[in-house]
């Protein structure tokens, strides 16, 4: 039984495992995925999530959407949302974080940077 549940909402399946594998580091942490921010919506509103990771480019519904959908959302204000893009420019990351993002990872990830940040906001360190 997991303590913790992860939501990895990302439109690219190889970044989505990617991420996932980072992830299946951490002890006690269970993996769901969102192929868009639509999906990812639908899953949030199903089941019970402790920290979500999106990414912004998607089609139909981008992570910056996501985040201020979910941080309007008084179950899921606290939540830690943790945005893993391509976007580097510091417009983009002020944005995200002024939305209400806890974190902002640019691509290339590495695995080490996710199970680290994911820790902190999890309270697992």
């Amino acid at each position: 039984m997991s303590d913790y549940r992860a939501l990895i909402v990302e439109d690219s399946p190889t970044m989505r495992q990617l991420i996932c594998l980072a992830l299946r580091r951490v002890h006690g942490l269970s993996v769901v995925e969102a192929s868009d921010g639509v999906d990812g919506l639908k899953k949030l509103s199903g089941e019970r999530f402790d920290i979500v990771f999106t990414d912004i480019n998607m089609p139909i519904m981008d992570g910056l959407k996501l985040v201020s959908l979910l941080r309007a959302d008084p179950g899921y204000r606290e939540t830690p949302i943790v945005i893993i893009t391509t976007e580097g420019a510091r417009e983009d990351r002020d944005r995200a974080l002024a939305l209400g993002a806890n974190d902002y990872i640019t691509k290339p990830i590495q695995a080490a940077t996710i199970v680290e940040i994911t820790r902190k906001l999890l309270g697992m360190t």
